[in-house]
This record gives C-alpha cells, structure tokens and sequence, in this order.
C-alpha cells in the first residue's frame, strides 16, 4: 500500500493526475495559500520564542502558542481538504471515490 502524498507537496504521478483533473490554477492557489499560512505560522512561532528569550510572563506565552498550534490545525485540515478534493476528482467510478473517501478517512485517523 502507498503511502498518501499530497499532489502540493512532490511532482509525483499523483500530482501530474490532480493537475489534469483540478487544472494547474487550482493546485498552485492551493499551494501559495499554504505557503502563505505556514509563513504565518512560522512568524507566529519565532514570536514566541523571541517572548521566551525575553522572559515574558508564562500566561502570554502559553496564548501565543495556543494560538500557533491553532493555525497549524487550521493548515493541516485545509491539506486534508486538498488532498481529499484531489482524490475525489481523480475518481472515476462510484466505488473509486469511496476509496478515495476511504484513504482521505485514514488519513484524518492516522494524523488528525
């Protein structure tokens, strides 16, 4: 069984199918809105940790973190999300999408 990759993520044969059936403008809005989020976060984390440096107060730093690790949830449903869509579109029969709902299932228990 293979493992799931995200069509963003590599130039795989998944990736060349998902840009045939979702069009290359959608995956490439996907990926620079992921982007854009992960810089976000990434800010958002160095933040924190120039507030730690500082000796800032443990209830304001324990809010920014809360608020970083809602962001990444935020990031990791919307791949979730790409993932699932790039699935169902590449589906060309009933029982191939509910596969494809299958995997995206797995996915969601494994890491969500």
């Amino acid at each position: 069984m293979s493992k799931a990759r995200s069509p963003v993520q590599d130039p795989s044969e998944d990736t060349m199918v998902a840009r045939e059936v979702l069009g290359t403008n959608a995956l490439d809005g996907h990926k620079r809105s992921m982007i854009t989020r992960l810089r976000r976060i990434e800010g958002q984390l160095r933040g924190v940790q120039n507030m730690v440096e500082q000796d800032a107060g443990c209830e304001a730093v324990a809010q920014q973190i809360a608020a970083a690790r809602r962001a990444l949830d935020r990031a990791f449903y919307e791949m979730v999300a790409c993932a699932m869509e790039a699935e169902l579109d590449g589906a060309n029969s009933l029982v191939s999408a509910k596969a494809a709902g299958a995997h995206v299932a797995r996915i969601l228990a494994k890491y969500g």
